[in-house]
């Protein structure tokens, strides 16, 4: 079994982390680039790296030393629109840890990688103090994405029951500091 390091994002890392979304929007979302949804993924410095309150962590390949997965948090709550209403009101921004960018190359899948990583941002969250609550939200239709987000949340909002929302997404509350890694 190979031994990943995992630690928080660093500048020398940014390129690596950058491929690693970008392959993945590209790949597993069909969507491709999307300013209004992957700002972040082009400058993760300003979104990841400079709040104190915000980290992007990588997961470095033990044989090339290349990053191979990614996971963000931030405090930005989800927004509405897109989000529905009741979403975002009950996860504010400042108040909630969102988790983002969990993504592993396919190739290294399967190997506990995103528990790994989703355990050390759920302590980051934690450690933090001002956090009341960790949310994510994930597209149903990318493979083993359902599956994984039930085993570590509470789903709270399924989009696809929603007559009027072209998004289909899944909402998911975590619970704050629940996971060791």
């Amino acid at each position: 079994m190979r031994e990943y390091s995992i630690r928080a994002a660093g500048p020398d890392d940014l390129e690596g982390a950058r491929a690693v979304m970008l392959d993945t929007v590209y790949r597993d979302f069909g969507s491709g680039y999307v300013p209004r949804w992957h700002g972040d993924i082009i400058d993760p410095a300003a979104a990841y790296l400079a709040p104190a309150r915000h980290t992007l962590l990588v997961a470095l390949d033990p044989g090339t030393g290349s990053v191979v997965a990614t996971a963000a948090l931030d405090s930005r709550g989800p927004a509405h629109p897109p989000n529905p209403r009741h979403v975002a009101e009950r996860y504010p921004s400042g108040e909630t840890a969102q988790v983002r960018r969990v993504y592993v190359r396919p190739e290294h899948r399967r190997r506990g990688l995103a528990r790994r990583m989703v355990a050390d941002l759920l302590a980051f969250a934690a450690a933090d103090g001002g956090y009341r609550s960790v949310y994510l939200h994930t597209d149903p239709a990318v493979p083993g994405a359902e599956a994984f987000w039930r085993s570590l949340g509470t789903v709270v909002h399924d989009e696809r029951a929603d007559a009027d929302s072209g998004n289909g997404v899944l909402h998911v509350e975590l619970a704050l500091g629940a996971m060791t890694g």
